[in-house]
């Protein structure tokens, strides 16, 4: 009788810009990373030859995977509550209609605690501070299909900012770093920017301004014809734009300074540093830009020890391509935290 080959693991982070995917050794930890693959988000045609093509799917002959999706209008925000007003059936939708501006019965939204993650215990209710997490439920429905679509099956589905945000947290508890960090996912039309420590999301905020407020300006400073000749050049990785990235994030600064200014008051830290996560290699150099402007260092992360300490390890001949923190988010969502081992016990 022969012996059905052993099915792999896989994950899978669909991003605004990129398809990271990683095919591992197994499907739980420890993890041996055999091969990771990086795919424009538009190019499903490559997406579905790479997993026709790969081994180790199981018998269904679909990659079952962990999925890490960042819908454009997924909510990630610290809030804090009315402990007086949480008995009230209406209370969670008030927030959802009156702070965060959206149809409560058309999103899918978790209450999670900031500092590690869990459930909020609606029933303990014991502190104030909730990070509210979700994303429209017909966005749950539109990327399964997709997955599916390309060969996919989603084992798990989740937001790849929560996971990201994890990852960070767990990185900076595992380098006893005690400096926050300034976390953005710049996005075409949106920014979503986060202060987080090793004690968790302290501060989130949603900022209505991103890639797209930038092509004006490229246009104006290179006397182009039009918006869509500045975006093609912008994407094209074919021109140094750092001598303009002051004028290009300055929209995006500004907001940024207010976040920070008032989280340096309230709790007297400043930001130790800046980490992009989710722009194309192309422009990766805003990261820097930002970090620039800010006066701080852009965020290196020590990737493999890290890895390492989580139970994941590369194969032989397998590399993270530049700049690695592109990686942090799918790492992320591959990790399983409980096996993590701070560096003092390593």
């Amino acid at each position: 009788m022969f012996l059905a080959k052993k099915s792999k693991g896989f994950c899978v982070e669909i991003g605004e810009y990129s398809t990271l995917l990683a095919r591992l050794s197994s499907p739980d930890a420890p993890y041996i990373v055999e091969e990771l693959k990086e795919f424009p988000a538009a190019d499903t045609a490559s997406i579905m030859d790479w997993v026709k093509t790969t081994e180790g799917k199981g018998s269904t002959g679909y990659a079952h995977a962990t999925c890490g999706v960042y819908p454009s209008k997924r909510i990630i925000r610290r809030h804090t509550l009315d402990l007086k007003k949480l008995k009230e059936p209406a209370y969670f939708s008030e927030i959802y209609t009156q702070q965060f501006r959206v149809e409560p019965e058309k999103y899918t939204i978790k209450a999670l605690n900031p500092d590690n993650g869990g459930d909020y215990d609606l029933v303990k209710a014991s502190h104030k501070e909730v990070l509210f997490c979700g994303l429209p439920s017909e966005d749950i429905i539109t990327f399964q299909e997709k997955l599916l679509e390309q060969g996919v099956y989603p084992e798990r589905l989740e937001l790849g900012t929560l996971a990201t945000l994890g990852g960070v947290v767990n990185y900076l508890k595992f380098k006893q770093s005690k400096a926050p960090v300034l976390l953005l996912e710049i996005g075409e039309e949106s920014t979503q920017s986060f202060i987080v420590s090793a004690d968790g999301v302290d501060i989130s905020r949603p900022i209505f301004s991103g890639i797209a407020a930038m092509i004006p300006v490229v246009q104006k400073e290179l006397g182009l014809k039009d918006e869509e000749s500045a975006k093609k050049l912008f994407y094209s990785n074919t021109f140094d734009f750092t001598s303009m990235g002051g004028a290009l994030v300055k929209k995006l600064l500004k907001e940024l300074q207010s976040s920070i200014g008032f989280y340096e008051v309230q709790t007297g830290q400043s930001i130790g540093s800046v980490l992009c996560t989710q722009l194309p290699a192309s422009l990766s150099w805003l990261g820097t830009t930002m970090a620039g402007s800010l006066g701080v260092p852009v965020m290196k992360l020590d990737m493999l020890p890290w890895l390492e300490s989580l139970n994941i390890k590369l194969a032989e001949g397998v590399a993270l391509s530049q700049p690695e923190e592109r990686w942090v988010g799918l790492f992320s969502l591959i990790a399983p935290y409980q096996n993590a081992v701070p560096d003092e016990k390593k």
